[in-house]
């Protein structure tokens, strides 16, 4: 089983600032995962041609099912709202996704609030803002695997220190209601440490994801759940590729019994 994770920055190149559906579909397909989780993912956005990038990225996987899971309506950096109901699905959308070649028996999402207040960060066109945090959501499937059912669930937490620790227990808790083994994709926005001491989560990947042109820190984990751990199988390879887009590098696990 290959497990993936990868914040696609809505498919932006960082050298011309475009996006193109072919790179992002090539990018994926490299990977080869059997189940991916996306992080800033658009849907029906204007600066991103108006594409739906977790169709794109179910189809280079030949991928059986996926779902995207907003997180705001309009245009993050721009004039947005939080995602409240179905109802707003008809507008520019923003969040996260799983795709997966495994069929799934259960979803569930959960709200992660956004920080209340507004936080300094550095912008490289316009220098230190104060920005007003998104609201974040976990997007968890239960997968019925060769090997039985598990727990997939993928996240992008709030770039807000301490915030995203107080998202990530709210998470963790949420996924113990599922069936074990249980696995964690996404962009923590923190270190290793923090995240190995909030969760007790096993990690299964270690390797340099941010910023992509020279990457310093890991904000991109795949984690497992201590409990059930032994019915996934062991780590034979991590791998990051570079995509010619995104500021983030995918990770890229196999496990093999």
């Amino acid at each position: 089983m290959r497990l993936a994770t990868f914040n696609l920055l809505h498919g932006r190149s960082l050298s011309d600032g475009t996006v193109h559906a072919d790179r992002v579909a090539d990018a994926v397909a490299d990977l080869d995962a059997d189940v991916l989780g996306l992080q800033e993912v658009d849907r029906a956005q204007p600066r991103s041609g108006l594409l739906d990038l977790t169709a794109i990225a179910a189809d280079a996987l030949g991928a059986q099912v996926h779902r995207f899971a907003a997180a705001v309506v309009g245009t993050p950096g721009e004039k947005w709202q939080p995602w409240r109901s179905d109802d707003d699905n008809q507008h520019p959308l923003y969040g996260i996704a799983l795709v997966s070649r495994y069929p799934v028996s259960r979803w569930q999402i959960t709200a992660l609030p956004g920080a209340p207040m507004r936080s300094p960060i550095y912008d490289p066109d316009n220098g230190l803002r104060l920005l007003k945090d998104e609201p974040r959501v976990l997007l968890a499937a239960v997968l019925e695997t060769p090997r039985g059912p598990m727990t997939v669930a993928t996240t992008h937490l709030s770039f807000v220190p301490g915030w995203n620790l107080r998202q990530l227990r709210h998470a963790v808790r949420a996924l113990r209601a599922l069936p074990a083994p249980r696995v964690l994709l996404g962009d923590l926005n923190m270190p290793s440490r923090p995240v190995r001491a909030v969760t007790g989560w096993r990690t299964l990947a270690r390797a340099a994801t941010f910023p992509s042109p020279m990457p310093r820190a890991q904000l991109d984990h795949i984690l497992a759940d201590p409990r059930g751990i032994e019915h996934l199988g062991r780590v034979v390879q991590v791998a990051t590729s570079r995509p010619a887009f995104s500021d983030h590098l995918p990770l890229v696990v196999q496990l093999d019994r």
